[in-house]
């Protein structure tokens, strides 16, 4: 999966880079970044109908721009999810380990919860009454 994923990266930052290329090549109503390209050398190449060439162009790259955007983050989600259910699963294979281990069969008192060795010894004597009601 990470080397679809890695493949898909790749291609997402070309179709990115060539995106900006060909809106930079539009010409603008105002002559604006498409006058720097050298505005009758499109026309040259691509022939008379340039704007509407690179228009469909641009319109097929952002197109494949958002698919592989979903694309990648359906991976990216997929890979989270796997990625986490097998760390769940192996937490839960070392919790259960030493449960079924023999050494956990003997039952053992810590000193904390054994009532006798605790240093506090409260008497019913001694505890407060509660407080009487009107």
């Amino acid at each position: 999966m990470n080397l679809l994923i890695n493949l898909l990266s790749v291609f997402f930052v070309l179709v990115a880079l060539l995106m900006v290329l060909v809106i930079l090549m539009q010409r603008p109503k105002s002559e604006g970044l498409g006058a720097a390209f050298g505005g009758g050398v499109t026309e040259n190449i691509f022939g008379a109908q340039t704007t509407n060439v690179l228009v469909k162009f641009t319109t097929w790259l952002a197109g494949i721009f958002f698919a592989l955007t979903f694309g990648l983050s359906v991976l990216y989600a997929h890979r989270g999810t796997g990625g986490e259910s097998a760390f769940r699963r192996e937490l839960m294979k070392q919790q259960a380990a030493p449960a079924t281990s023999p050494a956990a069969a003997t039952p053992q008192t810590s000193p904390v919860s054994s009532p006798a060795s605790s240093p506090i010894q409260v008497s019913p004597a001694s505890s407060p009454a509660p407080a009487a009601t009107p």
